[in-house]
């Protein structure tokens, strides 16, 4: 019945891996299976071999994606307070600027901000009011803003004359305002031509040009010569500031011939008084407008030591004007055009009305007059102000916090996106993924989409309630526009915050540095770039560079949209829509191309940068790149540089000798790779700092591991064990030499190893929020298991650590106790079966109920991988190891099992026998017979402990003793025990410290031996050295002698002991 059975077999491979992938090994199973006609037990093991080759191996890329996306989810799900509370941040501010705003407006509708107004007609006999009246005549300078103008007043074209305070730069230093020329700089193409206008544009007073006393002698003064003032503007021409009382006007005379006083004269109904003063006009000439732009720099009072400003009224440049064209470019004063509200008039930072159409007119009417003669006239009778309607007195915060708040809040997003991805690296997280298979992209692919969600719901969640809440920059502005400006410019902070994390690996530290970005960034933007933005004679290009700065960018972006809503909210216009981006001064549309360049240049060097982080940059870090060949050829001269010297120390480390020629003959088989771990003459070297010379951590080491060993590596702290595990696992590259795993190279097929290997490493590296079960379903699913095998595999993990009864493996591992946290690290090492296990420390910090359990899981696992476990505790290592080596400064002092290595090194025999106390003479006495040189280490209560020199003595021995014992007295117990791992561990230590003594005392007798007082010192080092080499030749010979005896002994006891059972058992049948 085949057929059945291969449909069946189909099918259950098709639902698992796509056809073509996994399905020939099954199939192969099948035509075995048919052909030989084998039991179920040979279909049980064709079926567990194909679900173990879909299981292992490397997981693809949206497996791995899937994986991730699915620990981030449950990891999301428990932040989710944290999430919503970032997401929730602008709302919180969008409701607080709510908040302020209602109370400002209530504050604004008092009577004392609305129009002024008066009773006119009172009740008869009651005297109550019967009738109001409203307007700007019964109001204070607060009220009037406010009120209805529906016949604006007309106020004479005036021109802004420099502050008298400030201005005396170029006087004389006892010069007073009336002596100080106002100067009007002047140059042109015709020279000739351009003065003449120059003169032109102040016209003599003449007498009997007007009435004082006449109700027209404001405007008929206004359109006979140029009248100016020094006070600041105002923001409407309802009221013209410079006609308000105690103020002055100026007129501008070539030559003043007449005194200045006090003028008495009706203006719009009203009489008025004021102090006319004559100042003198003087034209300047420049040779070009690059004078005048120098001068006028200069006369700027925060450009000279004096701290002020010059007499200059304007700057004409007549271009190429002639006797059939105007062609002109003034130069005027513009400090006033937007007031900062830091001035006593309490100006709100609204937009002035700047004195500017006078100047304008002086010009034309200076050219009419030179073509047409001096009767010719362009006046300019007087300027006024739209009607308006009643208004209400507002005060907006927008214009207050715009841009430099809202540039502030977006940029918040920045510290949050880099804290969390350097926790990950802080906390060895992302390492612990890239260990077990994760490869950069799929990381890469769910953080950015993690953070791009976010950013956007943040956004998305500002835009809306800003909306909501009346915010005129989010109301006003077209919504597509700001979210494709707000879209593009989170994708690039989030490129932005990767870039950064690659340079921090400390949260605290990546956090401050964020947060001093944000706020620097956006002082910065406020106090420097934004006077480059309103400067339009600033060049272009340098605007754009400086806007490769990405907070110039946002602040440029905000800047102009704040700037469309003030607009729109006082002229009734919609804001900035999709046309607006054309305008000239709108820089959304540069911004938007520059933030999206920088995104895209920014996400590759972050993602290299990533990979490669700065720290790790030297020659070595390029390793990676080179290629076979070269490695190769680096290995073949390591090996010819240091032949002479590993011949030397294999050479008295025969273990170790033989290991390698073991290394050797696998690689020199073609399928000698397969199925084993193969370390090929490993060095790591760290490059000195400072003058220091070069740190040797491995010094050539070869191992070779098969499958279902578990290899224990014992040694120091400092010997090398961590940079020997750390090149294995991939943390760090090779100088010299490579290793195998699984016939793949660590130096070119990392990405494939990570998918074959387990790691627990010496701290648990956790996620404190997720359970036991979503930590090893993550890890599994990174082992490509899925579905039911899943399930299976996690539950197993679960029983086999003692974490799935009493709901463990359901609880946050921040519940977890030390124990439970270690044994969850060592089952996601264990999940997947995994080729090769990597253990660092395994049963630290464990009780013995725990250990237990974790010794049972890797004694169940090691039967399908190899194990390589570096451990303090000889215990473990003698429980769990098959091999053992001792590692001392960088390189093996002995390997072999635990066994071995006890009859190797292990000197004394310990004896423990218990009698009566009255007989603890006689048992030492027998003792000190057998050896002399036995000595009591405990003795209480008649139970004593001796130690028996192995070359005095041997196993027969001490039975003959205990035998002698018994016949002379009772002996109520008797053990005797070999040398323990601890104490080989601590013999080997000892003796590679006084190896290299004895190397140091070489070197030094090298470097002295010139030296004639230290002839003598040195002949004795020497004759010691000898010694000692003797004494270390003698031993070993006497070990190996104690060894082969030692086995002769066991041998002949048990032969005895058989016989002795045989003989038991003979009597027992009679």
């Amino acid at each position: 019945m085949p057929l059945p059975f291969s449909i069946v077999l189909w099918r259950s491979c098709s639902d698992r891996i796509r056809p073509g992938r996994c399905c020939l090994p099954a199939f192969r199973h099948l035509l075995y299976i048919q052909e030989r006609g084998g039991v179920m037990q040979n279909m049980n093991a064709a079926v567990a071999e194909m679900a173990t080759d879909d299981a292992g191996g490397r997981a693809r890329f949206w497996t791995q994606m899937h994986a991730l996306f699915l620990k981030n989810l449950s990891f999301q799900r428990r932040n989710a307070r944290a999430n919503a509370t970032i997401a929730a941040f602008p709302v919180l501010v969008c409701v607080l600027l709510f908040g302020m705003q209602s109370v400002l407006d209530m504050e604004m509708g008092k009577p004392q901000f609305r129009c002024g107004c008066a009773c006119v007609r009172c009740e008869p006999g009651t005297g109550a009011c019967a009738d109001t009246e409203c307007g700007i005549q019964y109001s204070t300078p607060t009220q009037a803003p406010t009120c209805a103008v529906p016949r604006p007043q007309r106020w004479p074209a005036l021109v802004q004359v420099p502050d008298a305070q400030a201005h005396q730069l170029w006087c004389q230093a006892s010069g007073s305002w009336p002596d100080c020329p106002v100067t009007v700089l002047l140059t042109g193409g015709n020279r000739q031509l351009s003065q003449g206008l120059g003169m032109g544009m102040f016209p003599i007073l003449t007498p009997g040009v007007t009435a004082v006393n006449s109700s027209n002698f404001f405007d008929d003064l206004s359109t006979a010569v140029p009248l100016g003032s020094s006070t600041p503007p105002a923001h409407v021409l309802n009221v013209e500031p410079a006609f308000a009382p105690n103020e002055t006007l100026y007129v501008l005379q070539p030559q003043c011939l007449w005194n200045s006083g006090t003028v008495s004269a009706t203006y719009n109904e009203l009489p008025l008084q004021y102090y006319v003063e004559c100042v003198q006009a003087q034209p300047l000439w420049c040779d070009n407008s690059s004078v005048i732009n120098q001068q006028l720099f200069s006369g700027y009072k925060g450009a000279n030591k004096w701290g002020r400003s010059n007499e200059i009224l304007a700057g004409y440049d007549f271009l190429d004007t002639s006797m059939t064209s105007l062609q002109v470019y003034i130069s005027y004063n513009s400090t006033f055009s937007w007031d900062d509200g830091d001035d006593d008039n309490g100006d709100d930072g609204s937009m002035t009305v700047l004195r500017v159409p006078r100047l304008v007119n002086m010009a034309s009417t200076a050219y009419l007059k030179l073509l047409l003669g001096a009767d010719a006239k362009m006046d300019l009778d007087y300027l006024k102000e739209m009607p308006k309607p009643e208004t209400k007195m507002t005060m907006d915060l927008t214009p207050l916090l715009d841009p430099l708040f809202f540039t502030w809040v977006v940029q918040l997003l920045l510290p949050v996106t880099v804290t969390l991805l350097v926790y990950e690296k802080e906390h060895k997280l992302r390492l612990m993924m890239k260990m077990h298979g994760l490869k950069n992209a799929p990381y890469w692919l769910i953080t950015y989409a993690y953070f791009l969600c976010l950013s956007t719901a943040y956004i998305t969640l500002l835009m809306i309630f800003g909306s909501l809440l009346g915010l005129d920059i989010f109301r006003l502005n077209n919504y597509g526009v700001q979210f494709i400006f707000y879209f593009t410019y989170i994708n690039l902070q989030i490129a932005l915050a990767f870039l950064f994390a690659s340079f921090f690996s400390s949260t605290k530290t990546a956090s401050v540095i964020s947060y001093i970005y944000v706020f620097g960034s956006g002082l910065l933007a406020d106090s420097l770039f934004v006077y480059y933005i309103q400067d339009t004679t600033f060049p272009y290009k340098w605007l754009v560079t400086m806007e490769l700065f990405p907070a110039f960018s946002l602040y440029r972006g905000i800047y102009d949209l704040a700037g469309y809503a003030y607009a729109g909210r006082y002229l009734g216009n919609p804001g900035m829509q999709w046309t607006d981006l054309n305008d000239l001064l709108n820089g959304i549309k540069d911004v938007l191309v520059l933030m999206s360049a920088e995104w895209i240049f920014l996400i590759p060097v972050a993602f290299l940068l990533d990979h490669w982080p700065v720290w790790q940059w030297n020659p070595l870090s390029l390793y990676r790149l080179l290629s076979t060949k070269r490695s190769q050829l680096s290995g073949t001269l390591n090996e010819v540089n240091s032949k002479s010297t590993r011949v030397s120390i294999d050479m008295a480390k025969p273990d170790v000798f033989l290991e390698r020629k073991v290394v050797e003959r696998l690689l020199k088989k073609k399928m000698g790779k397969r199925g084993m771990v193969i370390c090929d003459n490993l060095k790591k070297l760290y490059p000195g700092k400072n003058g220091n010379p070069d740190k040797v951590a491995v010094r050539g080491l070869s191992l070779a591991l098969p499958r279902g060993q578990c290899f224990g590596m014992l040694g120091p702290s400092g010997s090398g064990k961590t940079s020997f595990i750390s090149m294995m696992i991939g943390l760090q590259m090779p100088s010299y030499g490579t290793a195998y795993i699984d016939g793949m190279d660590l130096r070119k097929d990392m990405d494939e190893i990570y998918a074959n290997i387990g790691v627990c490493p010496q701290h648990d590296l956790l996620w404190e929020t997720l359970t036991g079960r979503e930590h090893l379903m993550f890890y599994g699913r990174m082992k490509n298991l899925t579905g039911v095998a899943l399930t299976k595999a996690v539950e197993e993990s679960l029983k086999s650590v003692n974490l799935f009864h009493s709901g463990f493996g359901d609880k946050s591992a921040s519940t977890y106790s030390g124990g439970m946290k270690r044994r969850l690290s060592a089952a996601i090492a264990l999940i997947g079966n995994p080729k090769v296990v990597y253990m660092d420390e395994l049963s630290t910090g464990l009780d013995p109920a725990s250990r237990r359990y974790l010794w049972n899981a890797v004694k169940q696992a090691k039967k399908n991988c190899t194990i390589i476990l570096t451990t303090h505790s000889m215990e473990e290592a003698d429980e769990l190891c098959d091999r053992v080596g001792i590692f001392v400064d960088g390189d093996f002092h002995c390997l072999g099992t635990p066994i071995e290595l006890k009859a190797r090194y292990g000197g004394t025999w310990i004896l423990t026998i218990m009698t009566e106390p009255k007989h603890e003479g006689e048992v030492q006495e027998l003792v000190n017979q057998l050896s002399p040189g036995a000595s009591r280490i405990y003795s209480l209560s008649g139970t004593q402990k001796f130690t028996l020199p192995r070359r005095e003595v041997g196993l027969d021995g001490v039975f003959r003793v205990v035998d002698m014992a018994r016949r002379a007295f009772p002996v109520l117990g008797w053990g005797v025990a070999g040398a323990t791992l601890e104490d080989v561990f601590i013999r080997v230590v000892k003796d590679a410290q006084i190896s290299e003594e004895i190397t140091l005392w070489e070197q030094l007798i090298a470097e002295q031996k010139s030296s004639a007082a230290l002839v003598e010192q040195v002949d004795e080092l020497k004759r010691k050295t000898e010694k000692t080499e003797r004494e270390f030749e003698e031993f070993k010979k006497q070990q190996e002698e104690e060894y082969n005896k030692l086995r002769e002994d066991i041998m002949r006891f048990s032969s005895s002991f058989v016989k002795s059972q045989s003989s038991t058992r003979v009597g027992l049948m009679q």
